[in-house]
């Protein structure tokens, strides 16, 4: 599955809306780089222990769970990031009906966290901070992106 085409406009407005409300200046950087800055912006919020700009939030995380399919692409299991976005990836057997055997579910500011490193799979698993179930249900091999 490719990644979806991110949309600069919304992502700019997303950005600019995290940096308004952390009271930092609006982006002037490269549109190359919008996707990494508003991850960068998204987590400043969470660092100051703010809850980040909704839209920001749901744009960070698509953004990563994107750089997931493209880095393990299939349809083995499914990551849930509620109410953000959810994925099918891994190479494997496909799942097709009902509740998928492999789920990883957890909150946006985890999934961040495992995307970039700032977190490991093992310690996210020991806090209960992901909720992983099925045989396949390991996303170790793939984090940090």
């Amino acid at each position: 599955m490719s990644p979806r085409k991110l949309d600069q406009e919304k992502l700019r407005s997303a950005l600019d809306g995290q940096l308004v409300a952390l009271d930092e200046p609006p982006y002037d950087g490269p549109p190359s780089a919008l996707p990494d800055a508003l991850v960068s912006a998204v987590l400043a919020a969470y660092d100051r222990g703010l809850k980040p700009e909704r839209d920001a939030a749901r744009q960070a995380v698509r953004h990563l769970l994107d750089r997931l399919t493209s880095a393990a692409p299939g349809r083995t299991v499914e990551v849930r990031v509620p109410p953000y976005a959810a994925v099918q990836a891994i190479d494997g057997p496909r799942h097709t009906r009902g509740t998928p055997p492999n789920v990883v579910e957890m909150d946006g500011r985890t999934w961040i966290e495992l995307a970039l490193g700032r977190l490991t799979w093992d310690e996210a698993l020991a806090s209960g901070a992901v909720h992983a179930s099925g045989a396949r249900a390991d996303l170790s091999a793939h984090l940090p992106l």
